[in-house]
């Protein structure tokens, strides 16, 4: 019946006769083989981009696929232009919901066989009407939105907050409805406000807020606050949409008492968890990581190289998901080479990569380990070919590295996949007293690695090596790509993450003889504790130490004696005595650490015999 009704009739409202298989109809209307051949050719397109055959995902493209067949009235592919495809969107025909959304994807692959253009960019969250701002004031705002060369991103935070201020307004100044009414003093009692406000006031959705709401708002927060409002009345001062009463700069300052309590917070994660993290990314497995049902949501190779790059590589989530394909260059002696050659020895050979345009500067290219090379590499080589998608950070059309089923990786899966199975694996808590492991976090881990290593890099190499933060000392960073440390950067990223390069020396064992007749003369530093076993790096159970009997813990007797006293007592003339027990121990040592080192040596050096004129060196 639906089929004489379409071809008799032109009968299109599928949706009001309820379910039915339309691909039946379609059969029924157009012939098997024509609508199975055009189905085959887009099946092709989805298996190539990594949809497998069985996936519920491939069957519901199918079934829109069919669907516009039967709106378009023709199961021809060369019949799907993009008129024809935006009509299908606008039809009430097609399923609101998942269907719709796939949609999207249906209209990647006709476009990737040629057949239309691209299509629209998906809306995933539409900004809400301002409520509770008085209207000019929201007519303002949203004027300013579509005219602000922001980010989207920071353009629909900074508009949430100066709504939150149309608020404000509302509640204690009715009379000001615009920013034209704004002056100095009103600039006064909005710093103020902010000063004192708690998280919850005058937000227009408080989903979320049960367990913050009435707690006063952070320093970083109030001062996000103020550079919004500031950024919204310099704006609409420079266009002319108001007129210049007072300057923004000065009038909606940061107060000094904000400003003190905004500093560096590097989270470091504790070296025991980090060691341990470090083990389970090095032997990921595919049972480790969370499945649907059809198996592992992504491959085993991409799994294994993104969780590599995380805890090698010391990036933020954007910049990993952002890298592209070509990223890794080996070369020895300023010379490429091909990641496989086996002319050149791999202590010898040097592993770049190339990061793309980030948060606070242009690309660079850093010196990494090979074990992070390689693993990029095997995931290229088992990529399946994906069509080019938009980098928002630069406006091209690029080949993401991390990218499976057309979609690029989302930035949170390292938070919400990576972590947890690691730590899962490890036996360790998502969380420590510094709160949360995140993707951020191992950034400030690997920068301490780097800087008291037993050969630390300088600050100079670590801003070179390391994406500065916002504020940081950007102008003194080296991003020439063919830099001429960057061997010296390779082997010293090499002994710092490796933790099997970090092993404290006992001079005393050595010089005595002691470690020729058996004692232990090298201590691994592993966080809670010490291992004295010469092959720390080809031990299999790393993660049974304390039933280990090569295992030190700190809190013991020795595990004390073995602690590097310089650290701790830099200035102290027991540090210095030849006489004091216990193993001296090789260890790096914070930049300060060093100087009052040298000036205790300085200071405690024996005054020179009478009658001789040379004085000690400066």
């Amino acid at each position: 019946m639906a089929a004489f009704a379409y071809l008799l009739g032109d009968f299109t409202d599928f949706h009001r006769i309820g379910g039915f298989i339309r691909r039946s109809l379609a059969w029924r209307v157009f012939g098997q083989e024509s609508v199975e051949e055009t189905i085959a050719q887009v099946a092709a397109t989805f298996q190539g981009w990594g949809y497998h055959p069985s996936n519920g995902a491939f069957g519901q493209f199918r079934t829109v696929l069919v669907q516009i067949m039967l709106i378009n009235r023709s199961p021809l592919l060369q019949d799907m232009t993009t008129d024809a495809l935006r009509r299908a969107r606008e039809s009430p025909a097609l399923p609101s919901g998942a269907r719709r959304g796939n949609l999207h994807g249906v209209h990647r692959a006709i476009a990737a066989l040629g057949h239309a253009g691209p299509p629209p960019k998906p809306i995933h969250a539409v900004m809400p009407d301002l409520e509770g701002v008085p209207e000019p004031w929201a007519a303002m705002v949203e004027r300013w939105h579509e005219t602000s060369t922001l980010t989207p991103k920071v353009r629909g935070g900074f508009r949430s907050i100066v709504a939150k201020a149309g608020r404000w307004l509302a509640a204690e100044h009715p009379e000001i409805v615009e920013p034209a009414q704004w002056t100095r003093e009103t600039c006064a009692a909005w710093v103020a406000a902010l000063d004192r406000m708690t998280v919850g006031e005058h937000v227009q959705r408080r989903a979320g807020l049960d367990k913050r709401g009435g707690k006063p708002l952070s320093p970083r927060t109030k001062a996000g606050y103020l550079t919004a409002t500031r950024t919204f009345f310099r704006d609409c001062q420079e266009w002319e949409w108001i007129p210049r009463r007072f300057d923004p700069v000065r009038a909606l300052a940061t107060p000094r008492s904000v400003v003190a309590l905004i500093g560096p917070n590097p989270r470091v994660i504790a070296d025991d968890i980090w060691a341990k993290l470090l083990w389970a990314g090095l032997n990921v497995e595919p049972e480790d990581f969370p499945t649907n049902t059809y198996g592992l949501c992504y491959p085993i190779e991409l799994i294994r190289a993104v969780t590599l790059t995380w805890l090698f590589g010391g990036l933020r989530s954007d910049e990993i998901s952002r890298l592209r394909t070509g990223c890794i260059r080996w070369q020895h002696d300023g010379f490429p080479i091909p990641g496989d050659s086996d002319e050149v020895l791999a202590r010898d050979a040097v592993c770049l990569l190339d990061v793309a345009t980030h948060k606070t500067g242009t690309s660079f290219t850093k010196p990494i380990d090979p074990l992070l090379g390689k693993a990029i590499e095997a995931w290229q080589d088992a990529r399946p070919e994906q069509p080019k998608m938009l980098d928002r950070k630069t406006g091209e059309q690029v080949d993401f590295l991390f990218a499976h089923r057309a979609k690029r990786l989302a930035n949170t899966y390292i938070n919400t996949a990576v972590i947890p199975s690691l730590c899962r694996k490890v036996g360790v808590p998502t969380a420590d007293v510094r709160g949360n492991i995140t993707s951020h976090r191992a950034r400030s881990t690997i920068a301490s690695q780097l800087y008291n290593a037993k050969e630390p890099m300088t600050l100079f190499e670590l801003q070179a090596w390391l994406p500065p933060e916002p504020g940081g000392h950007s102008a003194l960073r080296q991003d020439h790509p063919e830099h001429a440390g960057q061997g010296l950067q390779r082997r010293r990223v090499l002994r710092a993450q490796r933790p099997d390069n970090r092993g404290p020396v006992d001079r005393d064992a050595v010089t005595s003889g002691a470690a020729a007749s058996g004692e232990p003369w090298q201590y691994y530093d592993m966080g809670h504790g010490y291992c004295t076993y010469t092959f720390f790096e080809q031990c299999q159970h790393r993660m049974a130490c304390a039933k280990c009997d090569f295992y030190s813990p700190k809190d013991s007797a020795k595990g004390h004696s073995s602690r590097p006293r310089a650290t701790f007592n830099a200035c102290s003339p027991a540090s210095h005595s030849p006489t004091t027990s216990g193993p001296r121990l090789t260890t790096a040592r914070p930049l300060w650490t060093s100087c009052w080192n040298g000036l205790s040596t300085f200071l405690l050096q024996p005054a020179p015999p009478r009658g001789r004129s040379e004085r000690p060196p400066q």
